[in-house]
């Protein structure tokens, strides 16, 4: 009998420490967002949520790791910088409309993996019709750290209200260049910017000459807004801005985009 008890023993001694070191056991929890950081939308829920990158229509052809919800997370002074922009433009009939806001440090190492496997170009046609895959880093496209991982950035653009329901993107569909006419490329309920969204083209330059009229006229109004209100925008980008003084000037987060990361904030 002691034996037998002494074998039973071994083996639960012996099931437990394989429990222990299963990779469940190990697993960390999810780090969170600091108190700063809010859902754009318990700030202000008119703004239109577009989040790209947790859906197949983006540069890589697929959905990018650490987006596990489309919500957009930003810092608190950001995101109320926001609220007041939307208020100048909803005045004038427009809402804005984000793509991209926080963005975890583990997104950007996706987004180098992709950029230096230089047989995967699958969205070429659309996103990057004239620039070599292999000088992505190069030109300034792809980097190892973006200020959207410091939470105070947000990619975004102009909608005229009402706004109409933008289709899905179907994977595997004919793709057009992303400087094509308006008409032609990626329907995007967004007003006319010359480009779509993460086009990798000088046309994207917010200011480059090319672009008159009224696309001109469209950029410069997001631009004049989003200015007067604390934000910068990148010059090589018509869609990103950055509001400033950041909380978090030096700190890159990789927590996931995900309403828990924010739960009660």
């Amino acid at each position: 009998m002691r034996t037998a008890l002494r074998a039973l023993a071994a083996t639960a001694a012996a099931l437990l420490a394989v429990t222990a070191l299963s990779p469940a056991a190990q697993a960390r929890p999810e780090p969170k967002a600091p108190e700063e950081f809010v859902a754009l939308r318990s700030v202000d829920p008119t703004v239109i949520q577009e989040m790209r990158y947790t859906t197949a229509h983006t540069f890589l052809g697929e959905r990018v790791d650490g987006y596990r919800q489309p919500v957009c997370v930003l810092t608190r002074p950001a995101a109320r910088a926001l609220h007041l922009a939307q208020k100048r433009l909803s005045r004038q009939g427009y809402s804005l409309k984000v793509y991209d806001c926080y963005r975890p440090q583990r997104a950007v190492d996706h987004f180098v993996r992709w950029a230096k496997d230089l047989d995967d170009q699958s969205m070429k046609g659309e996103f990057y019709p004239r620039v070599d895959k292999g000088r992505l880093f190069e030109d300034g496209y792809i980097a190892e750290k973006s200020g959207h991982s410091r939470g105070s950035t947000v990619d975004l653009t102009l909608v005229r209200l009402p706004a109409l329901p933008t289709r899905p993107y179907r994977p595997g569909e004919r793709l057009a260049p992303c400087f094509a006419p308006k008409d032609v490329r990626f329907p995007d309920n967004s007003v006319d910017m010359g480009t779509g969204y993460d086009c990798f083209d000088t046309l994207s330059h917010t200011d480059d000459p090319r672009i008159q009229g009224l696309r001109r006229a469209n950029r410069q109004l997001l631009k004049r807004t989003l200015t007067e209100v604390g934000f910068v925008n990148l010059p090589e980008e018509w869609w990103h801005f950055t509001f400033t003084p950041e909380p978090f000037p030096d700190t890159y987060f990789d927590f996931p985009v995900h309403r828990r990361s924010v739960a009660g904030h």
